[in-house]
C-alpha cells in the first residue's frame, strides 16, 4: 500500500562471510541485529524513519529473532521503552530526530539515567543539524552532559558506524548508562559497505521469556534512592566508561608529521575536515594525513589522558566542533589548564564559524586560517591562499554565468496535496473577516506558514498548536483558528484537545485527516484506514473527539473550497462557546497515488477503461492576473508566453505534473476568479460508446468553429 522495503528487508538477513551494501541508517538496523538486540522502538522523523520504516515491513523476520518492535506514539513513549533495560538483561534501542525528540523524550530519559540499566541500552539520534536541517538548531551534545549519558559521534563510514552501534551496547552494560549515538543527515545517508557477521538471537525473548519478574526499591527514581543514583552515576559510572573507552580504543589516533600542531575533532566532522586538508594538499584520499588527529568517536565522557597525551609537545591544536555551546573546547581547555599544561593555545571558534554547519567551505577557510596562523613547519602559507582564492573565484564566475541571484526556492505542499485547499480557504476566510491568528504545527501544515499562504504566527512543536493558542485566543478580538495534522493530534495534540474542553476554550482547531505521518513517509498511526490486523486496530479522531467532550464537531471534505469555507465561517461565528473542531478529510496524495498507480497500470494492461481526470486553462480566456497561483501555490500551475500577439501578458497553464485533484478550479470557483479552468478525462480504453461521443463532440465543435 505505501513504500516497498523489500530489499532493505533481504539485507537484514545477511550473515558472516558476505557484504553489506548500503547507506548509514540501514547499517545501524543490521548492527542492531548483530548485536543481539531484544526490543527496537522510535518514533519517525529525518533522518532515521528509514530505520522505522524498515522495521516495521521486517516483522515477520524480528518475529523469527523474537525481537519486539514497537512504532510508539511519541518520543517520550519511545524512552519509556528503554525501561525494560533497567531490571533485567535486555538490550534495546529507540530512535527519533533530535534534538526536538530529545525534548519530548526528556523526562522519561532523565529517569533512565538516574536508575541506570542493566541491559545495554541505546538512542540513535538523527541529529538534525546545519542547512539540511528542518527544525531549530541544537544539539543533543548538552542534554548528554545534563543527564550524564554517554554521547558517541561515529566517523561517518558504514564499517566505523556499525562498530560503534556494537560497541554502544558493550559501552552501555559496562558502565551501568544508556549511550547515546548521534548520526548526522549525511552520516545516515553515506553509502558504503562492510562486512557482516551473523544476527545475535536476544538473550531473552518472547520465545525465551524471563520467568522470575525483578524488584529494586533502589532503581525507584524517590528519595532516598535518587541521591545514590547521583552519586554513582559520578564515582561508579563515569570511571567504568572512561575505563571502556580507553580500553576499546574507541577513539581514534592519526599520526602526521607535521610538527607542533594537531586536530581535536568530533567523528561527525572526519570526512568534511580531511576533504580541507586534501585540497591543501596534506592528506590523500584514504585518509593519510600530515595533520596529526585525535577524532573523538565518543564526545561525551571526554578522557582526560587521551587529550592530555594528544596534545603534549604540540603549540597550538585547532578543535573543530560544530554548533553552540562550545562543549569540547571548553572541556579541553579545562582539562589542560587542570593539568598545568599551559601548550597548547586551544584554537577553535577563533576561526570556525561559532554557531552553523561546519560546511565544505566553512571547514576549507577555518582549517586554512589555523594552518596560516600556528607557523607550522611545511605548511605553504601561498597554497593554502591559492586554494581558497580559488574556491571564491569559482563563486563569482558562477554568479556571472547565471547572471542573477538564483531565486530561493523554499519548501511547500505536494502537488495534489489535501491541506492546500484548505488553506486556500484559510485564505479567502481571512479575506472577508480580516487578519485572523494562526496557530501553526509542525508537519506538512507548517509549509502554511511560507508563500503563497503566509499563514501561521507560531510554531511550538508537534502536536502543539492547539496549547500555543491558548493564551492568545481570549487576548484578541477574533477566535484563532488552530491546525495540526492527524498524526501530531495523537503525538501530543490529544492532551491539548482535552484541556481546551475542560477550560471551555473557545477556538477553531483544523485537523487535517489524511490518514498518515505524512511528512516523514507515510507511516501509520492511529486512525490510519484500512489496516491489517498484525498492524493494530484503526481508532476514530471523531469518536475520540466525541469522548473526550467535544460538542461542536464537523467534517469537511479537503478539496470541497466552498464548503472547507462555509464550515470555518460557521465556526468563527457561531454564537456557541467552547472548542470548535473541523475535521478536514483528504488522504495524502502521495500514498493515494501509490496505492492506485499500480492498480490502474494493471487495469490498462488487461484492457479495461480507465478515466484519468487532469485540469486546463483556457489561454483565450485567461487574463494572466495569477489570482489562481497565489490562491494555491501549486507547482504544477506555471505560465507561458501569450499565444496572442496583441497580448504582451504571459498566460497560466498547467503542466503535465497535475495529479487532477481539483484544487485549482475549485479555488477559482470559490473565489469566483475567473471562467479560464476546465476539467480534462483522459481515458485509456475506451468503449464503443467513448468513441462515438468523441466523434460527436469533435463533429458539433468543428461546425460550431466553422460557423465562427
Amino acid at each position: 500500500m505505501e513504500l516497498s522495503f523489500k530489499s532493505e528487508i533481504v539485507k537484514l538477513r545477511l550473515g558472516a562471510g558476505h557484504t553489506f551494501h548500503g547507506e548509514g541508517i540501514l547499517a545501524v538496523t543490521k548492527a542492531l541485529l548483530q548485536s543481539g538486540v531484544s526490543y527496537v522502538g522510535g518514533y519517525q522523523g529525518a533522518p532515521v524513519s528509514h530505520l522505522m520504516d524498515v522495521l516495521s515491513d521486517a516483522h515477520e523476520y524480528l518475529d523469527e529473532l523474537g525481537v519486539h518492535f514497537e512504532s510508539c506514539a511519541n518520543e517520550a513513549g519511545a524512552a519509556a521503552m528503554l525501561g525494560a533495560s533497567i531490571n533485567y538483561p535486555l538490550r534495546g534501542a529507540v530512535t527519533w530526530k533530535s534534538v526536538v525528540g530529545t525534548n519530548v523524550a526528556s523526562d522519561a530519559l532523565s529517569n533512565l539515567s538516574s536508575a541506570g540499566v542493566i541491559g545495554g541500552a541505546v538512542i540513535v539520534i538523527g541529529e538534525d543539524y546545519g542547512e539540511g536541517s528542518s527544525i531549530i538548531q541544537e544539539r543533543t551534545h548538552s542534554f548528554a552532559e545534563k543527564s550524564q549519558m554517554w554521547l558517541l559521534d561515529p566517523r561517518p563510514n558504514l564499517p566505523n558506524i556499525v562498530n560503534m552501534v556494537e560497541k554502544a551496547f558493550q559501552l552501555s552494560e559496562a558502565s551501568s548508562t544508556p549511550v547515546l549515538l548521534e548520526l548526522r543527515i549525511r552520516a545516515c545517508h553515506v553509502h558504503g559497505s562492510f562486512e557482516t557477521r551473523d544476527n545475535v538471537a536476544p538473550r531473552h525473548s518472547q520465545r525465551n521469556p524471563i520467568r522470575k519478574p525483578a524488584y529494586d526499591p533502589t532503581r525507584i527514581p524517590l528519595p532516598p534512592h535518587i541521591y545514590n543514583q547521583e552519586k554513582h552515576k559520578v564515582e561508579v559510572r563515569l570511571p567504568e566508561a572512561l575505563k571502556f573507552i580507553q580500553r576499546e580504543k574507541l577513539n581514534d589516533f592519526v599520526e602526521g608529521d607535521l610538527e607542533g600542531v594537531g586536530f581535536i575533532l568530533q567523528g561527525g566532522m572526519y570526512n568534511t575536515a580531511i576533504r580541507a586538508l586534501q585540497q591543501f594538499g596534506l592528506a590523500d584520499a584514504w585518509g593519510k594525513t600530515r595533520v596529526p588527529l585525535y577524532i573523538l568517536n565518543v564526545t561525551y565522557p571526554l578522557v582526560p589522558e587521551e587529550i592530555i597525551r594528544f596534545c603534549s609537545g604540540k603549540r597550538a591544536v585547532l578543535v573543530i566542533e560544530e554548533g553552540q555551546p562550545a562543549h569540547i573546547e571548553e572541556s579541553i581547555n579545562s582539562i589542560l589548564r587542570g593539568a598545568s599544561l599551559q601548550e597548547p593555545l586551544v584554537i577553535g571558534k577563533d576561526v570556525l564559524p561559532a554557531a552553523g554547519e561546519y560546511t565544505g567551505e566553512a571547514m576549507l577557510n577555518g582549517i586554512g586560517d589555523f594552518l596560516k596562523l600556528s607557523g607550522a613547519a611545511g605548511v605553504d602559507r601561498k597554497a593554502i591562499d591559492a586554494v581558497i582564492d580559488g574556491v571564491s573565484s569559482a563563486k563569482t564566475r558562477a554568479k556571472e554565468m547565471l547572471g542573477a541571484a538564483v531565486p530561493p526556492r523554499p519548501p511547500g505542499f505536494c502537488i495534489g496535496c489535501p491541506e492546500r485547499p484548505v488553506f486556500s480557504a484559510i485564505k479567502l476566510i481571512e479575506k472577508e473577516m480580516g487578519g485572523i491568528h494562526v496557530s501553526s504545527d509542525i508537519g506538512c501544515t507548517t509549509f502554511s506558514t511560507l508563500e503563497p499562504f503566509n499563514l501561521g504566527s507560531s510554531v511550538l512543536g508537534y502536536g502543539l498548536s492547539l496549547a500555543a493558542a491558548q493564551a492568545v485566543s481570549p487576548n484578541l478580538d477574533k477566535r484563532v483558528i488552530t491546525v495540526m495534522g492527524d498524526g501530531g493530534f495523537w503525538h501530543q495534540g490529544i492532551n491539548a484537545v482535552a484541556n481546551a474542553v475542560f477550560r471551555n476554550d473557545d477556538g477553531v482547531l483544523v485537523i487535517m485527516n489524511n490518514g498518515y505521518t505524512s511528512a516523514t513517509g507515510q507511516q501509520i498511526i492511529a486512525s490510519s484506514p484500512n489496516l491489517p490486523q498484525e498492524e493494530g486496530t484503526p481508532i476514530s479522531i471523531e469518536s475520540t473527539l466525541r469522548g473526550l467532550g467535544v460538542k461542536w464537531l464537523e467534517r469537511v471534505p479537503n478539496y470541497q473550497v466552498s464548503e472547507v469555507v462555509e464550515v470555518l465561517r460557521r465556526a468563527m461565528t457561531t454564537t456557541q462557546t467552547g472548542l470548535k473542531v473541523i475535521i478536514a478529510d483528504g488522504e495524502c496524495m502521495l500514498a493515494r497515488q501509490r496505492r492506485e498507480r499500480p492498480i490502474l497500470a494493471q487495469k490498462v494492461a488487461a484492457g479495461e477503461r480507465v478515466v484519468r481526470t487532469r485540469f486546463g486553462i483556457d489561454e483565450d480566456v485567461c487574463t494572466g492576473d495569477r489570482a489562481c497561483i497565489r490562491l494555491s501555490g501549486c507547482p504544477s500551475l506555471t505560465i507561458k508566453d501569450n499565444p496572442d500577439p496583441l497580448r504582451t501578458e504571459p498566460v497560466t497553464t498547467i503542466n503535465s505534473s497535475c495529479v487532477g485533484c481539483g484544487t485549482c478550479g475549485e479555488n477559482a470557483h470559490a473565489a469566483g476568479l475567473c471562467p479560464s479552468f476546465h476539467r480534462i478525462d483522459v481515458i485509456q480504453n475506451p468503449s464503443g460508446w467513448d468513441r462515438f461521443m468523441h466523434g460527436l463532440r469533435r463533429g458539433v465543435l468543428g461546425l460550431l468553429g466553422g460557423a465562427r
